[in-house]
């Protein structure tokens, strides 16, 4: 069930069960066809990505199949991406687990959304319209609970990573963060567990995950996390929306 492992482990740490979300129930076993689960294949080929090139400028577009399949040299097609860093008013981040249907990183750890604006009647999608429609997809927040005015666009990040060898990534990865007490009902598609973590907490508590963390993520988390989650009050000051970033991903 959602968050059934997460919760295991924040009972034990976390000072009250008022952080706790609801469960889902699991709905049953997914059709697979050519070892990729029937949703997610459909929008491999139906999402339209955004490639660009290393000044993030737009040269073109390919389906999210193409620009997620690794070459045989481990190359992947680069591309543009979000990623959604979640916070609630007390300050504490949502956490998720990605499903284990996806494609790409199935069953990794990871900030509250990660996705790619897409080319949409014949124009590319604007980031935070994009960031607004798939956390509404994947965790159920209502778009009116979104304002637009209230993302925060950091940065961005440069980075290459050839996952497993037949699916990876290459993006450049938009830093948006957010912060607002939303409701939240995950699509079990997209997500298996979830949970708010207090900043006090989470050093101690990434060592106790039963599975890695996505390398997006990590490389926010060794680079700029502690600095901006430190900061969520003036996030503004601290933005870097005209920089692009290539940080490494040590473990």
């Amino acid at each position: 069930m959602l968050i059934r492992s997460l919760g295991r482990v924040l009972r034990s740490t976390l000072r009250t069960d008022k952080r706790f979300l609801a469960s889902e129930p699991v709905k049953p076993q997914a059709e697979v066809k050519d070892g990729v689960e029937t949703l997610q294949a459909e929008a491999l080929d139906k999402d339209i990505c955004l490639l660009v090139d290393e000044k993030d400028n737009m040269i073109g577009t390919a389906t999210k199949r193409d620009c997620h399949k690794v070459d045989p040299d481990g190359n992947v097609l680069l591309h543009r991406a979000f990623s959604v860093f979640l916070f609630n008013k007390r300050g504490d981040m949502l956490l998720q687990r990605r499903s284990s249907q996806k494609v790409t990183y199935p069953d990794y750890y990871t900030n509250a959304c990660c996705s790619h604006p897409l080319y949409i009647d014949e124009k590319p999608e604007n980031v935070i319209m994009a960031a607004r429609r798939r956390l509404n997809v994947e965790l159920g927040i209502p778009l009116d609970q979104m304002d637009p005015e209230q993302f925060v666009f950091m940065t961005r990040v440069h980075y290459h990573d050839p996952g497993d060898g037949v699916w990876g990534e290459h993006e450049i990865d938009h830093i948006l963060f957010f912060q607002s007490d939303v409701k939240v009902k995950p699509n079990s598609d997209e997500i298996s567990e979830y949970c708010f973590v207090p900043k006090a907490e989470f050093n101690a508590f990434l060592p106790t995950l039963e599975g890695p963390i996505t390398p997006w993520f990590n490389i926010i988390r060794r680079h700029r996390l502690k600095l901006w989650w430190d900061n969520l009050h003036r996030l503004k000051e601290l933005a870097e929306p005209e920089k692009i970033h290539k940080f490494t991903n040590e473990k």
